[in-house]
C-alpha cells in the first residue's frame, strides 16, 4: 500500500499530549503565539487562566508545548485575549497532534467520511473500546509507554468515538474475529464491559456489528485487519495498520477490490442479529 497525503483533506487535566516531532513543533508554536497574545493583552498566567476556566500552572503547560488545549479552550483563549480568530485558526492542526504521525491521515479521514467498513482480527476496533479496555491495551505495549502518553492516547480514541454523535450519521460497519471477543485483555470484568459496550453500540439504526465465528471454513479475510473509508466525495481509502506503522492506500482499483473483499468477509460472517445474540451468550459465559 501507498500513502499520498496530498489526497487527503487537510479541569486543569483538560489537554493532550503531542505525538512525535512534528506535532510538538506545531502544539510549541501554538504555545508561543498564545503568551505572545496574553502578554499583549496585559494578563499574567493566573489571570488569564481564570478566564478560561484553568490555573496557572495549566496555561504555563500549553504555553510551553508540553499540553494540548482542547478546541473548546483554544476557543476560550482566543477570547480572553481579543484574538479575533488568530488562535481559533489553530484548531485543526492542534487536533492532528495529539495522533501519532501513523494515524493523522486516517483520523481527518474518520472525520470525513460517510461510511467506515472495519475488519478486526486481533484487538475490539478502537471506535468500540471502553476506557478500561484503551488502557489495557496500552499498557501492554513494549517497549513501554508512558503514562502520560497512554492517556493521551486515551483522550485521542475517546475523541473519535465523537464519530457516533455526528449527524447526519455515517454508515458503519464492524466485523470481528471471534477470538477478538474472547481475549481477556485487562481481565474478565474489563473484557465484560468491553462487550456490553459493543452491544449498545450495535443498536444504534446506522452501526452493524458482525462477527465471523472461529467455525468459519472459509474467509476471505485470511491477509489481516483493514479498514475501508469512503469520503464525502466518493473517494475510497484502505487503512491498515500493524506493529507501530501503517499504510493508506489511495489507488482506486486497490480500495474498490478492498471494498469488494470487505463485502466477502460481510457475507460469510454471522448477520448483524446472529452476532448479537452470540455476543450475549460469550457475555453469558464470563
Amino acid at each position: 500500500m501507498t500513502e499520498n497525503t496530498d489526497a487527503l483533506p487537510g479541569g486543569d487535566e483538560d489537554g493532550r499530549r503531542p505525538e512525535g516531532e512534528a506535532g510538538k513543533g506545531v502544539v510549541c508554536a501554538f504555545g508561543r503565539s498564545m503568551k505572545t497574545l496574553r502578554l499583549r493583552a496585559g494578563l499574567d498566567r493566573e489571570e488569564f487562566g481564570r478566564r478560561i476556566g484553568y490555573s496557572a500552572s495549566t496555561v504555563a503547560s500549553y504555553e510551553q508545548g508540553r499540553r494540548i488545549p482542547l478546541p473548546r479552550t483554544i476557543d476560550r483563549a482566543d477570547e480572553a485575549v481579543g484574538a479575533d480568530g488568530l488562535l481559533s485558526n489553530w484548531k485543526e492542526e492542534m487536533e492532528r497532534a495529539q495522533y501519532p504521525g501513523f494515524f493523522q491521515g486516517m483520523a481527518q479521514l474518520e472525520k470525513e467520511c460517510v461510511e467506515l467498513l472495519m475488519y478486526d482480527t486481533l484487538i475490539v476496533n478502537g471506535l468500540l473500546q471502553t476506557l478500561e479496555y484503551m488502557r489495557a491495551l496500552l499498557g501492554m505495549r513494549r517497549p513501554p509507554l508512558a503514562p502520560e502518553t497512554i492517556e493521551q492516547r486515551v483522550a485521542a480514541r475517546q475523541a473519535r468515538q465523537g464519530i457516533f454523535d455526528r449527524r447526519p450519521a455515517p454508515l458503519l460497519s464492524f466485523v470481528m474475529d471471534e477470538s477478538v471477543l474472547r481475549r481477556p485483555y485487562g481481565g474478565q470484568g474489563v473484557l465484560r464491559g468491553q462487550l456490553e459496550q459493543i452491544l449498545l453500540f450495535g443498536q444504534e439504526p446506522n452501526v452493524e456489528i458482525q462477527v465471523m465465528p472461529l467455525s468459519c471454513v472459509e474467509s476471505a479475510g485470511v491477509d489481516g485487519p483493514f479498514t475501508v473509508v469512503t469520503r464525502e466525495d466518493g473517494k475510497k481509502f484502505v487503512y491498515a495498520e500493524a506493529q507501530g506503522t501503517s499504510a493508506l492506500e489511495t489507488d482506486p482499483k486497490q480500495a474498490a477490490l478492498s471494498a469488494a473483499r470487505y463485502g466477502i468477509i460481510r457475507s460469510q460472517a454471522l448477520t448483524p442479529r446472529e452476532s448479537s445474540e452470540f455476543i450475549e451468550r460469550v457475555l453469558g459465559s464470563l
